[in-house]
């Protein structure tokens, strides 16, 4: 195995807090959403997760598209994570939302599952969090 790239962020203050990688690029207040009883007005992990996710998801599917030679339209990748609580328990959800108007439905749903298997983040979470995918055309 090659490692191709590492990132390495800290954070100070946990959801109350700040995040800083060490290369400086990226570097930014963190807050907890209102929905949790926070001031909200910042990232939150949650979101930079989706952030991240549906960055890398998008390259996949991309990806996946070019090897099949599909042309894929103009389109856009949501990823949606949720957290959820049981009991004392925490855990993350999410959902996958491709949108590529114009495209045939079912093409479009074969390329948004082709990229749910070959994706870094979805395998890292494959087994670990429910993940639903939706295709709109």
């Amino acid at each position: 195995m090659d490692t191709l790239y590492t990132a390495t962020v800290s954070n100070i203050g946990g959801r109350e807090g700040d995040v800083k990688s060490l290369d400086g690029v990226l570097e930014m207040d963190i807050r907890r959403p209102v929905e949790m009883h926070g001031k909200g007005g910042k990232p939150n992990p949650e979101m930079l997760f989706a952030a991240a996710y549906s960055s890398c998801y998008n390259g996949a599917l991309m990806a996946v598209a070019k090897k099949k030679k599909v042309i894929l339209p103009e389109h856009a990748v949501e990823v949606s994570i949720s957290l959820n609580q049981d009991g004392e328990s925490m855990f993350l959800s999410g959902k996958i939302v491709v949108k590529a108007p114009g495209m045939e439905h079912d093409q479009l749903q074969q390329l948004a599952e082709t990229a749910h298997a070959v994706c870094p983040y979805s395998k890292a979470v494959k087994g670990n969090m429910d993940m639903k995918i939706e295709v709109f055309v």
